[in-house]
């Protein structure tokens, strides 16, 4: 095999691992963007080694992606903007190749948004440990390869990592499909009428409402009550001609479903303007995020204009 084949050949068998790193780098990281860089980075290492001596490109070009993703993690940069409460994961729409591996529930729940932002509990050893394990089915052995460290040590993180995610979250275990869906029209048509009482019945006791403030603002906004949760939803899901010029138009309102939970999309020709996605247990609403910054919803969108959208919940909002 002359060069230029060998080079074919090579590109060819990274991008064979292309998704699964990606993936992997996601669910690490929680942001897509970042993901993306991380796998490119992976792939100037890729090209840069000596590819003959490399006798399991798979695994080692997961070892590779994983220490990039530590390196960020661990980055001055990294805990200053997830330590200043503006951090959210990036959504990501259901079908989206970056979501990885969903055969399992241990899977799907490991790339949920509640999940995701449990894991800023984590170090970032026992994030990737947790990852490798619960999600991808590596070995405490091929962790131990991949990390660097003892096969006792991964276990030690894996035990650390499952008992501060337990004691964390709320696992009302799988939604059925058609139940979630009611819940979430519910909601809409509640807060689009102003029905309070309607809205607070939906939620739980302890249940949390998240924004972004449409990126206007540094910090996160949280609301802790029933009651709050459900006068903010009101405040923010009635239509005023304000509204619509703030979003540039009359979006509609879509249903889908973003990493593996119910969401409402906002949707302006062809751009999602904002998201909400929702957290349930037990038929009852644990958590809603209102995601609006351009920036968090860049890859979403993206999806989007590839997606054949459903009839929308509300054509003109």
């Amino acid at each position: 095999m002359d060069g230029t084949a060998a080079d074919h050949f090579d590109v060819g068998r990274f991008e064979a691992s292309r998704n699964r790193l990606a993936s992997l780098a996601y669910r690490l990281l929680g942001s897509a963007a970042d993901a993306e860089d991380a796998v490119q980075d992976a792939f100037l290492h890729w090209q840069a080694a000596d590819r003959q001596r490399i006798k399991v490109p798979e695994a080692w070009l997961t070892k590779v992606v994983t220490h990039l993703c530590l390196d960020r993690l661990r980055s001055a940069q990294s805990r200053r903007e997830r330590a200043v409460g503006a951090w959210l994961p990036e959504p990501l729409l259901d079908g989206d190749p970056m979501l990885g591996p969903a055969d399992t529930f241990e899977q799907r729940e490991s790339v949920s948004l509640a999940v995701l932002t449990l894991m800023e509990r984590l170090s970032p050893v026992e994030r990737a440990v947790y990852l490798l394990r619960e999600a991808f089915s590596h070995s405490h052995a091929e962790i131990a390869e991949i990390l660097d460290i003892t096969e006792s040590a991964s276990q030690q993180h894996l035990h650390r990592a499952r008992r501060r995610l337990t004691a964390a979250r709320r696992r009302g275990g799988e939604i059925d499909p058609e139940s979630a869906r009611g819940i979430v029209e519910e909601f809409l048509a509640a807060a689009s009428s102003g029905r309070t009482e309607r809205l607070v019945a939906l939620l739980t006791d302890d249940a949390t409402a998240i924004s972004d403030g449409a990126g206007l603002t540094e910090r996160l906004l949280r609301f802790d009550t029933p009651q709050r949760i459900a006068a903010v939803a009101r405040a923010g899901l009635t239509p005023t001609p304000a509204k619509r010029r703030l979003a540039g138009g009359t979006p509609a309102v879509h249903y889908a479903l973003v990493n593996g939970a119910p969401a409402i999309l906002f949707v302006l020709g062809d751009q999602v303007v904002g998201a909400i996605t929702f957290d349930l247990a037990h038929g009852r609403i644990v958590t809603v995020r209102g995601i609006a910054a351009p920036a968090r919803l860049v890859r979403l969108g993206e999806a989007w204009r590839r997606h054949e959208p459903d009839t929308p919940l509300i054509a003109q909002w």
